[in-house]
């Protein structure tokens, strides 16, 4: 079995992500080989949470071009994940 922190590699922090919060989905980064299952588990395992839900979305890296040598380059795809908790429960990611 793969190690949790492995799995989920960070959170998403946009705008959008910070009004999901409040809904109890959170966003995450996870590895591109990582299964519903298994960001389900890590999510529990780590945070001692129960996940109701978990939505994955796989996104294609940009296409950039340098300026002066005409280069064409290429962003990193990622992987997200959308994960929704119980009632009551919530990860304390950016608490102030």
């Amino acid at each position: 079995m793969k190690d949790p922190r492995d799995i989920i590699l960070a959170p998403v922090v946009s705008e959008k992500s910070y009004a999901l919060i409040e809904q109890g989905v959170y966003t995450f980064k996870v590895h591109p080989s990582a299964s519903k299952p298994e960001i389900h588990d890590a999510i529990e395992a780590i945070w001692g949470v129960k996940v109701v839900k978990v939505n994955t979305l796989n996104r294609l890296g940009k296409v950039t071009r340098a300026r002066k040598s005409n280069r064409n380059g290429k962003k990193p795809d990622t992987k997200r994940a959308i994960v929704t908790l119980a009632a009551g429960n919530d990860i304390p990611l950016f608490e102030n």
